[in-house]
């Protein structure tokens, strides 16, 4: 088992071993969690509840096959706005929250602002979401748009 590296003293070998356990499987029982870590379910349990009370962990969800959902396509698009005062910034930030289509945001240093991840059903999904939606976010100037052909890694995990 890969263990998570962390610079936080708080963190100790067993919490890390918890952690990079739970992020390969968190519907991992308890008892299954503290035999793959080498301690007993008892402080096992009360290590896991530290690290979810200590924000180490912040939720449990499942992994979607986005294929089935019909959500394979996957675009990533620059945003460049008009204004980057703190009152812009907010507004964009309130908006682009609510597009169910936009994955991930990332504000960027660099020849643009703000990087997104579109997962919609295809091309021409994208193209309505783009048109209608991203670009009429508040203080959009311009946009480019990189398809993904093909997802190499995506997400944390680690193969063993």
């Amino acid at each position: 088992m890969t263990e998570i590296t962390s610079n936080s003293d708080q963190l100790d070998r067993f919490d890390r071993l918890i952690l990079s356990a739970l992020e390969r499987d968190g519907r991992m029982p308890v008892t299954e969690l503290a035999k793959r870590v080498g301690l007993s379910k008892s402080p096992c349990q009360v290590r896991l509840k530290r690290l979810i009370e200590d924000g180490y962990i912040l939720g449990f969800r499942a992994v979607l096959n986005m294929a089935k959902l019909d959500r394979q396509h996957i675009a990533f698009t620059e945003v460049k706005l008009s204004d980057t005062t703190e009152k812009a910034l907010s507004a964009f930030n309130a908006a682009v929250k609510d597009v169910p289509e936009v994955e991930q945001c990332h504000m960027i240093a660099g020849s643009f602002d703000f990087l997104l991840k579109v997962r919609t059903r295809d091309i021409g999904s994208y193209r309505r979401v783009l048109g209608e939606i991203i670009s009429a976010l508040p203080h959009v100037s311009n946009t480019s748009t990189f398809v993904s052909m093909q997802a190499v890694k995506d997400g944390p995990l680690r193969d063993v």
